[in-house]
């Protein structure tokens, strides 16, 4: 599974990195996802878990 993030999107929740701290993470900056890993070996619930849907799954 190949993921990708649209920081444009993003609103900076940070369920994502909450859900799974080894493939995402909050800018300092921003406050907006950065990807880790962009293809992990499992990622639990971060993909649904994102209320602004500014992670996407493929594969």
């Amino acid at each position: 599974m190949r993921l990708e993030v649209d920081r444009e999107r993003c609103v900076g929740a940070g369920m994502c990195v909450l859900t799974a701290p080894e493939v995402f993470e909050q800018d300092e900056e921003d406050g907006r996802v950065r990807l880790l890993d962009p293809e992990p070996a499992g990622i639990g619930d971060a993909v649904q878990s994102c209320p602004a849907a500014a992670i996407t799954a493929n594969g």
